[in-house]
């Protein structure tokens, strides 16, 4: 079995980079928000559910999940949230098994990364994690760069945060914290690699001779 390393940060504070890092190190990149992505498209295992239990108006005309018209039933009535994560989180759950299992019996990386990006939001993920990492960063310059990149108004992205842990709550979880306030693309990659370094070499410590 391969060490499980959990992954988290905020929107903007350069997760997917840093996943991105570890994949490049040799490392087995399991990507939640891609899984979840996959079951709600057309003939994912989440449709069949969706429309089921919430309503087939929830299903657009190419057969996807209608992601504005979820977010807005959301915005609306939190019930409706809960519904949709009773649905995805067992599926997504199932997915990242099997991916974790795909990665110790077929690769030879030497670490697995689960980005979870709502890692700190739910209570599921500690017992089954080894160690998690936080991407951290201040908070205005989460917003500063979702501006830059997204061109999303200062409120939406608040609001965004808002349903998101906070940074204490994500930091309680963190066994390791990249700090990502200031760093260029090039010396977050350093951090990276310097950060799965020690890593292997932990784990190695703790393997039997």
């Amino acid at each position: 079995m391969r060490p499980r390393i959990g992954l988290t940060g905020g929107i903007g504070s350069g997760k997917s980079t840093v996943a991105q890092g570890f994949a490049q190190q040799g490392c087995y990149v399991i990507d939640a928000d891609r899984i979840a992505r996959t079951l709600t498209l057309p003939g994912g295992a989440a449709i069949a559910p969706i429309a089921a239990r919430m309503g087939a108006h929830f299903i657009g005309a190419d057969g996807a999940l209608d992601r504005a018209r979820m977010r807005d039933a959301a915005f609306r009535d939190p019930g409706y949230k809960a519904q949709l994560e009773g649905i995805l989180h067992p599926l997504i759950r199932q997915q990242i098994d099997q991916q974790y299992q795909h990665a110790c019996e077929a690769t030879d990386a030497p670490l697995v990364i689960f980005d979870i990006p709502l890692l700190a939001e739910s209570g599921q993920w500690s017992p089954r994690l080894d160690q998690v990492i936080v991407v951290d960063c201040l908070e205005r310059t989460q917003i500063a760069r979702v501006q830059q990149r997204n061109q999303l108004p200062q409120a939406a992205i608040e609001a965004i945060m808002a349903q998101q842990a906070t940074r204490l709550q994500r930091l309680r979880k963190a066994d390791w914290v990249l700090w990502n306030e200031t760093l260029s693309l090039q010396a977050l990659g350093e951090a990276v690699f310097d950060l799965y370094n020690e890593l292997i070499a932990h784990y190695r410590l703790l393997q039997p001779d």
